[in-house]
């Protein structure tokens, strides 16, 4: 029997990915959970499991193509059936059965004749004229970057003579085939093209993880009633516990920063204060307190922006927190995280000190209630036992969302993360 397998909804908001490389090819043999194909979305770069155990009989999409969830990805033959038997049994429009995939949200269909795609070629609006026989462009040749960057500016990719290896198509002969074409339309328009006023502009192809920022930015602005509240608080004897346990960690290969102190702080807070730890449902006059204390970490990445969770902080030690801080930071940033790693968040902290910023504004990661911002530790006299000596200040920027949290319940919940870091040692037996 023939079964389309589309592309599944792998959660998170996700609803495209852009294929980075096949595992698989027709014809060939594959198991239940196999790998079927590497997939590059919004977040992560992620392997999609073969749902099932048979022969692939047709695949959908080549490397570097942008597809939508619910588009055919691999069309299986999971019995063996061929010939008329199997495009009788493909043509039906019943698409029950509905079978489980394996480790991927997602089902397996009965094809109907709409899920066989016809082949395509990445054409823009200025050509879309049929072909005569023997008119055929050639393919070219080009990376999953370089094809996404051309159907961003909307460029034939096969128009374009690439400078790479073995005539390979760069984001540069993209850039200059784009702005080429413009100088081109400029020049019948009677618009200025001087090289002077050329070099004014320069135009960049907005990349999955920007795109998924500006819309989860614009989501939060416009759904969460933001309100911040700023602090700050004297950590010398967090200062002298950190630098303490540094070193009796480094002999395990265990770097140990001041963050998983305030991750531990933030979910021990959370617990007394449930409000910060939950999301509202306005359509169901619902407020969702949740009992798990996922925390999630704004990491900075050449890419733009990450935010990989960190799951059940408060049932994790600080060495525990210490070694999961690294593990994530190192994924990030090697585009190695999987969709586990981005799910179920429940509050936020961004760390913006670790690149020289004091107070900030942070946006919420939107449904979450709130997001703590951590800045740059700096050097203040205090006042300690009616004497003015120096000590060391860590900024804190807490925003919330004032449809779900007051005022006075904000005070008081970055009140007691300030209680816990003045008490690091607790930190540590908890």
């Amino acid at each position: 029997m023939r079964y389309i397998f589309k592309f599944p909804d792998i959660g998170e908001g996700l609803d495209e990915g852009t294929i980075a490389e096949w595992y698989v090819e027709k014809g060939q043999a594959v198991e239940m959970g196999e790998s079927l194909v590497k997939m590059e979305t919004d977040k992560v770069v992620t392997d999609i499991p073969s749902p099932k155990t048979g022969m692939i009989a047709n695949i959908f999409g080549k490397v570097g193509e942008t597809i939508h969830v619910g588009d055919p990805l691999v069309e299986f033959d999971i019995q063996g059936i061929d010939g008329e038997e199997a495009i009788t049994e493909a043509a039906k429009p019943d698409f029950e059965p509905v079978e489980e995939g394996a480790g991927v949200v997602g089902t397996l269909e009965v094809a109907d004749n709409s899920a066989f795609l016809p082949a395509t070629e990445e054409m823009n609006t200025e050509t879309l004229t049929k072909s005569s026989p023997g008119t055929e462009k050639h393919k070219s040749l080009a990376t999953p970057v370089a094809r996404v960057m051309a159907k961003e500016l909307n460029v034939d990719i096969n128009d374009i003579t690439g400078t790479g290896p073995v005539g390979r198509v760069m984001k540069n002969d993209i850039q200059k085939h784009y702005q080429q074409r413009h100088k081109h339309f400029e020049a019948k328009s009677g618009q200025d093209t001087t090289p002077k006023a050329e070099a004014r502009v320069e135009i960049q192809a907005l990349s999955q993880i920007r795109k998924a920022i500006a819309r989860n930015m614009i989501q939060s602005k416009h759904n969460a009633a933001h309100m911040t509240v700023f602090d700050e608080i004297e950590v010398s004897e967090l200062i002298r516990i950190r630098n303490k346990y540094k070193e009796i960690f480094s002999r395990q290969e265990i770097k140990l920063s001041y963050l998983p102190f305030v991750l531990k702080a933030t979910a021990l807070a959370l617990k007394e204060h449930p409000t910060l730890n939950s999301e509202m449902n306005l359509e169901g006059g619902q407020l969702i307190l949740k009992k798990y204390y996922n925390i999630g970490i704004a990491v900075d990445t050449d890419e733009g922006l990450l935010v990989p969770v960190i799951h059940d902080v408060d049932l994790l030690s600080i060495k525990e927190l210490a070694q999961k801080v690294n593990q994530i930071a190192n994924k990030s940033r090697n585009r190695e995280l999987g969709m586990d790693d981005m799910k179920d968040g429940t509050f936020t902290i961004t760390n913006f000190g670790s690149i020289g910023g004091q107070f900030a504004v942070p946006v919420i990661n939107y449904p979450q209630a709130g997001i703590l911002g951590v800045g740059r530790m700096v050097q203040k006299p205090v006042v300690k036992d009616n004497a003015i000596v120096p000590g060391t200040m860590l900024p804190l920027s807490l925003s919330v969302d004032h449809r779900i949290v007051d005022g006075g319940e904000v005070s008081r919940f970055l009140n007691k993360i300030m209680e816990y870091l003045n008490d690091p040692v607790s930190l540590l037996m908890g």
